[in-house]
C-alpha cells in the first residue's frame, strides 16, 4: 500500500483533524452570515430616509446654533458673558451650510464587492493560518507521543521518507480543504453583494486582484502548517509547536513591542511579524513614524514612511520554513527513535 495514501487516510480519519476543520469552516460560515445580516441593499426608499435624516440633523443644528446665538446676545446685554464660552460677535453662531450634511453619512451599512471583498480574505487567511498550525502540529505530535511513529518505522524505516510524506500528506489535505473553502467564500459574499449589496464596477483585474490575494492566503496556510509541523516534530510532541507558538506571539511579539515602544525606535512594527504577515496579504504596509517631520512645499508636515512589500514578507516566510523544516529533518536523521 503507498505510503501517501495511508498518510492522507491516517489524517483525514483523525478526530482532531475533522473537529479542528470543521470548527474553521463554522467560523467562516459565521462571517459571511454576520455580515449578511448587519448589510442593506441601498434603494430608493433606503435613499429617501437618508435625505430625511440629513434635513432633520440640519434643522437641529438651525435651532441649537439660534438658542446659542440668542444666549450669547442675552450675556453680552447683561454683562455676564464668558469669554471662553462665547465669540465676541454673537452673529458669527451660524448653522452649517446645507450642503455639509450629506444624506450619505446616513446611509445603512451596504457591502460591495469591490470596495469590501478585499478586506474579508485578510480574516479568512488567518483562520485557515490557525487551523493548519494546530492540525499540522497535532498531525506529526500524536504519532510521536502515541508511538506510532515508531511502529510506522519498523514497517519503513527511511526516516525522512516517512515524515516528508507525513507533511506532503499534510499539506495535500489542507491545499483541498483551503482552495474549497475559498471557493465557497467568494460565492458566499457575491451572494451578500447580489442581495445586501453591489456587484457593479467588478472587472477582470478586480478578479485577478482578488484571485492572487486568495492565494497568498492559502500559501500563508500551508506555511504555518508546516512550521507547526516541523515544531511538533522538533520536540515530539503537539504542545512543542502551540508552546513555541504562544512563547513567539506573546513573549517575542507583544513583549518586544512594549520594548521598542519604549526604547523610542522608529517603525518598531517593522520588527513584529504580524506586519510582515499583513505585507504578505495586502502587498505592502506603510508605516509611519509622527516623531519626524518631512516639510512639504506648503509647510505641512509629513511623517517619515517606511514600506514593508510582499517581496520581503515571502523571504521571511521561506526563511522560517527552511530553517524549521531543516532543522526537524536533521534531528529525525540525527536523533534515535525511542
Amino acid at each position: 500500500m503507498s505510503l501517501y495514501r495511508t498518510e492522507l487516510r491516517r489524517l483525514a480519519k483523525r478526530r482532531f483533524t475533522r473537529w479542528a476543520t470543521l470548527l474553521g469552516l463554522l467560523v467562516l460560515a459565521a462571517v459571511v452570515v454576520g455580515v449578511f445580516f448587519t448589510n442593506e441593499k441601498i434603494g430608493p426608499a433606503q435613499l429617501a430616509q437618508a435625505e430625511q435624516r440629513a434635513e432633520q440633523e440640519y434643522q437641529q443644528q438651525v435651532r441649537w446654533s439660534e438658542q446659542e446665538r440668542a444666549a450669547c446676545e442675552a450675556a453680552k446685554a447683561g454683562g455676564t458673558a464668558e469669554p471662553d464660552r462665547y465669540p465676541e460677535d454673537c452673529s458669527v453662531i451660524s448653522p452649517p451650510p446645507r450642503e455639509a450634511i450629506e444624506a450619505q453619512w446616513f446611509l445603512p451599512s451596504t457591502f460591495d464587492f469591490r470596495e469590501s471583498f478585499g478586506f474579508t480574505l485578510l480574516p479568512f487567511a488567518a483562520i485557515l493560518a490557525l487551523v493548519g498550525f494546530v492540525v499540522g502540529a497535532s498531525f506529526v505530535g500524536a504519532e510521536w507521543n502515541t508511538g506510532g511513529m515508531m511502529n510506522l518505522l519498523l514497517w519503513r524505516p527511511k526516516r525522512l521518507t516517512v515524515l516528508l510524506t507525513k507533511l506532503a500528506a499534510l499539506l495535500s489535505g489542507l491545499l483541498a480543504v483551503a482552495l474549497s473553502a475559498a471557493v465557497l467564500w467568494f460565492a458566499g459574499f457575491w451572494l451578500v453583494a447580489t442581495f445586501r449589496g453591489s456587484t457593479e464596477k467588478m472587472t477582470s483585474g478586480a478578479w485577478q486582484s482578488f484571485a492572487l490575494t486568495g492565494l497568498r492566503g492559502v500559501v500563508l496556510a500551508l506555511v504555518l502548517a508546516t512550521a507547526g509541523f516541523a515544531l511538533a516534530s522538533l520536540g515530539r510532541h503537539t504542545a512543542m509547536a502551540l508552546g513555541g507558538a504562544i512563547g513567539v506571539m506573546v513573549v517575542g511579539q507583544f513583549a518586544l513591542g512594549i520594548l521598542l515602544d519604549m526604547a523610542g525606535v522608529r517603525f518598531a512594527e517593522a520588527w513584529l511579524l504580524p506586519t510582515y504577515a499583513m505585507a504578505w496579504m495586502q502587498k505592502k504596509v506603510t508605516l509611519q513614524d509622527w516623531q519626524s517631520c518631512n516639510a512639504t512645499f506648503s509647510g505641512e508636515c509629513q511623517p517619515a514612511t517606511l514600506d514593508i512589500t510582499w517581496q520581503q514578507s515571502s523571504v521571511l516566510l521561506a526563511v522560517g520554513v527552511i530553517v524549521t523544516l531543516g532543522a526537524a529533518l536533521w534531528t529525525m536523521r540525527r536523533r534515535d527513535i525511542s
